[in-house]
């Protein structure tokens, strides 16, 4: 099932594409049943920046779109990545494993098979260097101190560790895809992977109001030829997936609770194999508020709200196509990204090219409104 374990309990948003009201709805889910929220905002946007959020997601009489199952077979729409007019922004590095891959890849030069002799070389000092080093601390700066002695400094642990986080554009408003949705991997990469992560769900004003599941998809060989094609390795039609639903901070899940999550990934290929693993929110050398505060402030504002992707743990070194070569995807593959307070994203991997384009804009979605009558609702 999609829902997290204690589902009756949680305050779930989404959005869904209604076949009956011909657009897209923000819902709230009760008891196995979507509730339209059309009528209190028109959309996810505007519904998160209001005061009374809880009362209006949790007032009795919205309209009833019916079952969840509907939408999840197909029968009354599909399920639609639970924001709009947020901006998509992912905060990378943020794992002292990831950190080491992001290195690797740097060495490699994108080529995966040199990465297992880099990463023999490199694993023994800089994996037990930055295990448990905080970002911005004084212990942070005795390591830079060292490993730039030993010449193994690079701009991946700069903002691993140093104080400032990298914060980057993981996709244009609007562009996500949701869950039972194909994930895009661009034709030219030969060396790829998920990368499943806790995603924040940020007010205009600062505030975290929760939390869901997210798939950074990245082009590891595009990133490791140079840091300046990030552009290129992260965003690409369909690269990114987000959901299933947001889940609201409350008396029984805060961030608190957020940060002790575990966030778990399976990988099921048409050829049979199997990758698992798994990320400890408790492991990220910097906590969700301070990359929040890094994110939005005085000089950097979103006034229609912001989603962030919070980093992995998780670079997958399975070898797949042979020995020494690591992972990497293949179409077909089914991607389970999941975690019990926050339930699990699914979803399925082709090209790019080949993946539904993205035709349905900003602008699309205002003409869409006014069509139905919501444009003051927006």
């Amino acid at each position: 099932m999609l829902l997290p374990d204690d589902a009756d309990r949680a305050i779930l948003l989404g959005r869904v594409w209604s076949d009956r009201l011909d657009g897209p709805c923000p819902v709230v889910l009760r008891d196995g049943r979507l509730f339209d929220l059309s009528g209190i905002s028109a959309t996810m946007s505007g519904l998160l920046e209001r005061p009374d959020l809880m009362a209006s997601v949790t007032v009795d009489g919205l309209p009833d779109l019916g079952p969840l199952d509907d939408f999840l077979d197909g029968t009354a729409g599909r399920m639609l990545a639970p924001v709009d007019l947020q901006a998509v922004k992912a905060a990378g590095v943020t794992f002292a494993d990831s950190m080491l891959e992001r290195v690797i890849e740097e060495q490699a030069r994108g080529d995966s098979a040199r990465a297992q002799d880099v990463r023999a070389r490199l694993a023994p000092v800089i994996g037990d260097s930055l295990r448990g080093v905080r970002a911005g601390s004084e212990k942070a700066g005795q390591v830079k101190a060292l490993l730039q002695e030993m010449g193994l400094w690079s701009q991946y642990l700069e903002v691993g560790i140093g104080p400032d986080a990298e914060i980057f554009t993981k996709a244009q408003p609007m562009s996500a895809v949701g869950c039972g949705d194909r994930v895009g991997i661009h034709p030219m990469s030969e060396w790829n992977n998920p990368e499943p992560e806790v995603v924040l769900v940020v007010r205009s004003d600062g505030t975290i109001l929760g939390a869901t599941l997210g798939n950074d998809v990245n082009l590891r060989d595009v990133e490791g030829r140079s840091a300046l094609l990030l552009g290129k390795a992260k965003d690409n039609n369909a690269s990114c997936a987000i959901g299933p639903f947001i889940r609201l901070f409350d008396d029984g899940f805060t961030l608190g609770d957020l940060e002790q999550v575990r966030v778990s990934l399976r990988v099921e290929g048409e050829d049979g194999f199997v990758m698992t693993g798994e990320s400890p929110m408790e492991a990220i050398s910097r906590s969700p508020s301070d990359l929040v505060g890094q994110l939005l402030n005085r000089s950097h504002q979103y006034p229609d709200g912001a989603v962030l992707f919070l980093g992995t743990m998780f670079a997958p070194v399975k070898d797949r196509r042979g020995a020494g070569q690591g992972f990497t995807h293949e179409v077909g593959d089914r991607v389970e990204i999941a975690s019990p307070r926050l339930g699990r994203l699914v979803n399925w991997v082709d090209r790019t090219d080949r993946c539904p384009p993205w035709d349905f804009g900003v602008g699309a979605l205002m003409r869409n409104l006014v069509g139905r009558g919501l444009g003051e609702r927006i």
